[in-house]
């Protein structure tokens, strides 16, 4: 029989180092936090590359005089049409010709059933210069869109409720360019503010287009 060494004898196993603790309980709450955020993913709604906004806020309707001088109204709801709204306004050097120009590739890159289900409204922010009949020019140059003019102080008060800013800035002579917000709202057939798309989103048109199509499916 083979004999056991005293208790005195026995040597205590080496305690593990304070770092490899600290590592195995980071590893633990990863893996915790880990598991958690996929659970909610599975949960969650369609993961939007867009901002989407909180359900249920409503888009704001307005008046004006569209490209082709006629009267135009907005209201927001009236059918089962998705539309990106931005606004900027004809002057623009670059931000707004891209913008229209990314958001007809979107509509191009859209299924064809689901095509005449998605417009591009432009709101000028220069309604002194942006007459209908240069809004028409511009819009169809770029595109398929709408050109809608909308006087002061009406403007002013439409822009205020998408929290959209513009202001005059002088170049020199009676020249002048406007500073505006660059983004792009998506508004659902129901008339709910659905997403929203920052300037520099745009060219991943591929991204955009899924998010249209996954507003669609939801605006039938």
């Amino acid at each position: 029989m083979t004999e056991l060494p005293a208790s005195s004898e026995i040597q205590a196993a080496p305690a593990r180092p304070w770092y490899v603790s600290a590592l195995l309980a980071l590893l633990a709450v990863a893996l915790l936090l880990g598991a958690a955020w996929v659970f909610a993913r599975v949960k969650s709604p369609y993961p939007f590359y867009g901002t989407a906004y909180n359900a249920g806020t409503a888009a704001a309707g307005f008046k004006g005089t569209d490209q082709d001088g006629r009267p135009y109204a907005f209201v927001p709801g009236d059918g089962n049409r998705v539309t990106a709204l931005f606004f900027g306004f004809t002057h623009c050097p670059n931000i707004c010709p891209l913008t229209l120009a990314y958001l007809d590739r979107v509509k191009a890159a859209l299924p064809e059933g689901e095509r005449d289900r998605f417009q591009t409204v432009l709101v000028s922010v220069d309604p002194a210069r942006d007459t209908p009949e240069r809004l028409k020019q511009y819009v169809e140059y770029f595109g398929k869109a709408e050109g809608i003019r909308i006087p002061e102080p009406a403007l002013s008060e439409v822009a205020r409720e998408y929290g959209v800013g513009y202001q005059r800035v002088e170049v020199g002579g009676a020249d002048y360019q406007m500073n505006h917000t660059t983004a792009t709202y998506l508004i659902d057939g129901a008339g709910k503010l659905r997403l929203l798309w920052d300037y520099t989103q745009l060219p991943q048109v591929d991204r955009v287009v899924a998010d249209v199509r996954q507003v669609l499916e939801t605006s039938q």
